[in-house]
């Protein structure tokens, strides 16, 4: 076994897995994952620049992240960024940051490299899940982006394009610099829009009619079913594999969309960095299943954090 450890530093939450993985089994023996909510992304959209007090509350979570490395005594680590330091003019403050503190530079990858990874993270065990077969649609809504990769036992196609929560909040649901609560039926319906032309996109390139099972990664897909399934506090056991049917989808985003800030705040699953955001993301959920037809959207905890991993080992 090689003991391996992966960043994955997105728009919203930066994260880390700590493995031992044997790639002759296929084996993946989690050691430490844990997440921490930076909003690296906060106003890139509108600016294009990464925030100062983004980059603090990122590189604070990095030198937590050093120490777990060392302590677990990591052979080799890969730290992937995704959409936020793509789109940001100042990523070298962001890139010199990170080497300071974890010794190794962030790879800012595509938009398909960040698919593959995800793909191959959701999709290596599905093969042991009863009544789940491929091929797979991989759908994972990021805070600055959304990943769709339709694949079986590797990628056919894979298309990232610029809708997740965090952006669509941004964009539609901020006013004077903060959060409506709850939004206008004119901001949903610009959200709605919004998403529906990155769904064209995305089908420019991937058939999103074309799969058996969509699979559903991320923090507003795995918050959606921990809510859909009344959880009284986050079991990710619970939530991995769990299927969620669109009916269900529909109902949390509607209520969801319905609530206030305090109200979402007192939802005992929901991360206090998502209870902003996580309206948007459900709808961008809701969305994509009503456009690929689906009825159920089966839930994985395992994403590209996992294919990061299986990429160093």
């Amino acid at each position: 076994m090689t003991r391996v450890a992966a960043v994955d530093c997105g728009t919203n939450s930066i994260r880390l897995l700590v493995a031992d993985a044997d790639p002759a089994t296929g084996e993946l023996v989690e050691l430490d994952r844990r997440m921490t909510i930076v909003r690296l992304g906060q106003g890139v959209d509108r600016t294009g620049r990464l925030a100062p007090e983004a980059l603090e509350r990122t590189f604070a979570a990095c030198r937590e992240y050093a120490e777990v490395v060392r302590e677990l005594k990591a052979e080799r680590i890969r730290f992937v960024a995704t959409s936020a330091s793509r789109d940001a003019e100042n990523r070298a403050d962001f890139v010199r940051g990170v080497v300071e503190i974890l010794g190794v530079e962030p790879e800012v990858i595509s938009g398909d490299q960040e698919a593959e990874f995800s793909f191959t993270g959701a999709t290596r065990e599905l093969a042991a899940v009863d009544h789940v077969a491929p091929p797979y649609l991989v759908v994972d809504i990021g805070g600055g982006s959304t990943e769709f990769v339709l694949g079986d036992g590797h990628v056919r196609a894979a298309r990232s394009v610029d809708v997740g929560c965090v952006r669509m909040t941004e964009r539609h649901l901020v006013a004077d610099g903060r959060v409506v609560d709850p939004p206008s039926a004119e901001a949903v319906a610009a959200i709605e829009a919004d998403v529906t032309a990155a769904l064209d996109l995305a089908e420019q390139t991937v058939p999103l009619r074309g799969a058996t099972t969509l699979v559903g990664l991320a923090g507003s897909v795995t918050t959606v079913a921990a809510i859909a399934l009344g959880l009284e506090e986050y079991d990710s056991a619970a939530i991995h594999h769990a299927r969620i049917t669109l009916g269900q989808v529909r109902e949390v985003t509607e209520r969801l969309l319905a609530s206030s800030h305090d109200e979402r705040a007192a939802i005992p699953v929901l991360h206090p960095g998502r209870v902003d955001v996580i309206a948007a993301g459900a709808l961008v959920l809701r969305c994509v299943m009503e456009r690929t037809g689906a009825q159920e959207v089966v839930v994985s905890e395992h994403d590209i954090l996992d294919g990061i991993a299986w990429s160093v080992a």
